[in-house]
């Protein structure tokens, strides 16, 4: 229930100067009252301040004398002219804060008289606290999606990324991983955004807005990449499994395994999502942990990491070089992932008609996706520094060397050639081993086990919410797990059996490929919704953004078509080539397509004409409160 108060309001105990100048001093309040709490939201202007001044405002009513104890009333107007106006300041549940940042005591009391007379609110009220604007515990309640989000930043297939990246360009590229993970953390702003306004995910929005066949067309581009994900969880965490036995189980027992893993976190889920977040966040800490283990032992150069990280320049770098800058992107960028958080953050209560409470939505979330993928950024940029510092120009001559030297069973991986070493999450952990120690090695799966583990449900998730956001089919989770991991397991396995690691672990080089390619249907469909002023309305993109996006979107774009013109020139029978082809011919139309629907939504009508955007009204918004899940 809302209702408003202000004709309740007793204009003769107001002060003097509000009674006789309230249009000019800026003040506009409501009340607004549910079953469950009472609060007043006032706007405050930079015109009252001089006013308030030149009054020295004094009490009005039974005010308690300590809130009026020794307060300077210029010396408050000072510290009032550095707030940022207008500012909104509301009392909810007795207590205070401004959406712009804390406000004490003192830059309250001048409204004091107005909350306690008001019919809305009782005398018990006269004791309350200053609330500042960010509470920690609010935070908390937030946090959750964010961190299960950041997870697929540390998949198997970034690890090995990250890995390649640095034993093959020292730490030339930290800047390449630093802005594709600020790119990354802005989209995934925008998903979010979309979610809390509308209340509906991307994919839900997608059902609403696109017509059947580009629809369909959507689902199965994400479920790719959805089950090209898993491939590289079960890649990653067979190779693991065959690391820590000491090569005692196959990679294929390792691929079977995984197979265990789906049931076990069902199992955790049944607790709640709360409990399956604590979950995840302490497999991201064994990942933090491990990895930094590697950081701590190696001891990189720390200024080369700044300047790597800081300095956006490749001098020496070949065509190598610039491939593998390339991978960073599409490795760390992952299309499914925005459609994840968009409905993950579902799981938090959020009253979608007070617009105050959408906007502090907005803010704890991107708070915390900002705290999440600083951590992965920091793990990452671990393994990077590993293996820039301790493999960067060696040759696979020395590293057999030093592994025949250490006793490893693993020295014939190998050989003595005087080429470049190259390297992936399976040579890499016997590098490390070769070099620091058998503990090394067995840290470094461990932690390859933990990415790996830590992908599995999200991937599950992503793949529940895409089919049921685009199709309206709901499936239980297991079955949806057994699907996408039983189309993962199957090539998988099949390489595992009958090819050797080197062919498994390359499988990881043309996933990321493959979900580089995947992108552009996340990224040019977040950015057309959330530029739609009919759903976004107040929230709506603003020309930065829509410009920003733009830009993100043909660099993503480019970056593919890199990819794609390298790989396709790798082929060698002709019948693939043709087919490489015809499919680029089909992805460029839809890619066509779809940007058109885009810019129609970015405002050129002009487009439109043929007339097939949806313009949903207003109808498609969701006003409900989300289901809260923070049991």
């Amino acid at each position: 229930m809302r209702s408003s108060q202000t004709s309740h309001f007793p204009r003769h105990l107001a002060l003097p100067f509000l009674s006789q100048h309230r249009p000019h001093v800026g003040i506009t309040w409501n009340g607004e009252s549910s079953s469950s709490r009472t609060w007043i939201t006032l706007r405050l202007k930079r015109s009252m301040i001089p006013r308030m001044s030149q009054h020295n405002m004094k009490p009005s009513g039974p005010l308690p004398a300590n809130i009026w104890k020794g307060i300077p009333m210029k010396m408050e107007m000072k510290k009032m002219k550095r707030l940022k106006f207008p500012m909104w300041i509301r009392l909810s549940g007795g207590r205070w804060g401004t959406e712009n940042g804390p406000t004490s005591m003192l830059t309250c009391t001048c409204y004091f008289f107005m909350l306690a007379y008001s019919k809305c609110f009782s005398p018990v009220l006269f004791f309350f606290l200053i609330q500042p604007g960010f509470s920690f515990r609010k935070l908390w309640a937030f946090t959750g999606p964010g961190f299960l989000m950041s997870i697929a930043y540390l998949d198997p297939g970034n690890i090995e990324s990250d890995l390649q990246s640095g034993a093959l360009a020292g730490f030339k590229l930290l800047w390449v991983l630093l802005i594709s993970t600020i790119l990354g953390l802005l989209l995934q702003r925008l998903a979010v955004r979309l979610s809390v306004v509308t209340g509906l995910h991307l994919a839900e929005v997608c059902n609403h807005n696109y017509s059947k066949v580009p629809r369909i067309l959507l689902w199965l581009m994400v479920e790719l990449a959805i089950i090209g994900s898993d491939m590289q969880e079960v890649i990653g965490s067979a190779i693991a499994i065959h690391l820590l036995s000491n090569k005692t189980i196959p990679l294929y027992g390792g691929v079977l395994i995984t197979i265990t893993d789906t049931i076990v976190f069902l199992f955790l889920d049944k607790y709640g999502l709360r409990k399956l977040e604590a979950f995840f966040g302490f497999l991201i800490t064994t990942m933090a942990i491990t990895f930094g283990y590697q950081y701590v032992t190696v001891k990189p150069n720390q200024l080369e990491v700044v300047k790597g990280m800081f300095y956006p320049n490749c001098a020496g770098c070949g065509p190598a070089q610039l491939e593998q800058a390339v991978g960073i992107v599409g490795a760390v960028i992952m299309p499914h992932n925005i459609y994840l958080h968009s409905a993950l953050v579902k799981s938090r209560k959020i009253n979608r008609l007070n617009v105050s409470e959408v906007k502090e939505a907005n803010m704890y979330f991107f708070i915390e996706a900002i705290i999440a993928l600083f951590l992965s950024f920091l793990i990452n940029v671990f393994v990077v520094s590993v293996f820039a510092e301790s493999f960067f120009n060696k040759s696979d001559a020395q590293l057999h060397e030093v592994c025949v030297k250490a006793n490893s069973p693993f020295a014939n991986v190998f050989d003595n050639s005087t080429d470049k070493l190259q390297v992936d999450i399976y040579k890499g952990g016997i590098a490390l081993g070769c070099y620091f120690g058998s503990a090394a090695l067995y840290i470094w799966a461990v932690g390859i086990l933990a990415a790996g583990q830590s992908s599995t449900m999200t991937g599950t998730y992503a793949g529940q919410f895409v089919m049921e956001g685009f199709l309206n089919i709901k499936w239980t989770r297991f079955a949806r797990t057994v699907l996408t991991r039983s189309i993962a397991i199957v090539p998988t396995l099949a390489v595992a059996t009958f090819q050797d690691v080197e062919h498994l672990t390359g499988m990881n080089d043309f996933l990321n490929v493959l979900q580089s390619m995947q992108l552009p249907f996340a990224l040019i469909p977040i950015l057309s919704f959330t530029s739609e002023k009919a759903l976004m309305k107040d929230f709506v993109n603003n020309l930065f953004w829509k410009i920003g996006g733009g830009f993100v979107i043909v660099f993503v774009c480019a970056i593919n078509l890199y990819f794609v013109v390298v790989y396709v020139h790798k082929l060698q029978q002709l019948s693939l080539f043709v087919l490489a082809i015809l499919l680029i011919i089909l992805y460029m139309i839809f890619i066509v397509y779809l940007t058109w629907q885009c810019l129609i939504m970015l405002g050129v009508q002009w487009l439109n004409c043929f007339g097939t955007v949806i313009h949903e009204d207003e109808s498609i918004v969701s006003t409900e409160m989300s289901p809260d899940h923070n049991e």
